[in-house]
């Protein structure tokens, strides 16, 4: 991904201004993002690769996972990140059912990815905060309708199409929201100095509504309480 994202719906989105695109709209830097974030009353600032020394390749070996940012009972941390793990993808598409997220599911692995949602030892597979979000109607204002099924459901299609269940422990205390613009890159988590990581360039990959995804992304964070503070990697 270039230092200038194509998205020229973005600023109109996150502002909540008209989403209509027009042909002479600019194309937008990481420097609107960073100034649409603060309007919102975040701390945003960019970074370059080069400057960020955890930024590791992504691997076909790691699990296409949640951003959060707590431990877990797998390693393979070396894949790419969007919040929710494979629901990112069924939420940006509006896809809804079971049959929608399996498909999604083997898309994903077709793509050299390993597929993956995940759950946490106190509220079991609602303990994906995207997913609870999403499932009790709080992006319904943003248009996107609920998925058809529950928790456990979603996690079983997912397993049953090839994917993998990823179980988070602890309590979430993320300092930081890594937004990272730089493709077939990705951090892994710290257990112990936590910070969200979007792989912001998986949107690109998969097609999606890249604006909706970034407005997905820093709304989640609002709607959990996380912190208001993004670090935007860039090439």
């Amino acid at each position: 991904m270039c230092g200038h994202l194509d998205l020229p719906s973005l600023w109109s989105k996150l502002t909540g201004s008209s989403s209509k695109k027009s042909d002479e709209d600019p194309p937008l830097t990481p420097q609107d993002i960073v100034n649409v974030l603060q309007d919102r009353g975040w701390e945003a600032s960019i970074v370059k690769a080069s400057d960020v020394e955890d930024l590791i390749p992504v691997k076909p070996t790691g699990i296409l996972k949640c951003v959060d940012g707590r431990g877990s009972n797998n390693t393979a941390m070396c894949g790419p990140k969007i919040p929710g793990g494979v629901y990112a993808i069924a939420h940006n598409r509006g896809v809804t059912t079971l049959d929608g997220l399996a498909n999604i599911t083997k898309e994903v692995a077709s793509n050299g990815h390993v597929p993956s949602v995940h759950g946490d030892d106190s509220a079991d597979m609602l303990g994906c905060g995207f997913f609870r979000l999403w499932v009790t109607g709080e992006f319904d204002s943003m248009g996107y309708p609920r998925p058809e099924y529950d928790a456990d459901q979603g996690a079983n299609a997912v397993k049953e199409a090839g994917g993998i269940i990823e179980m988070h422990h602890g309590k979430h205390t993320e300092k930081v929201v890594f937004i990272n613009l730089v493709e077939n890159k990705t951090c892994e988590p710290i257990e112990d100095d936590q910070r969200f990581i979007v792989d912001g360039w998986v949107a690109g990959k998969f097609g999606l509504d890249v604006p909706k995804f970034l407005v997905g992304a820093a709304a989640t964070v609002e709607m959990l309480g996380g912190p208001k503070k993004a670090t935007i990697i860039v090439p």
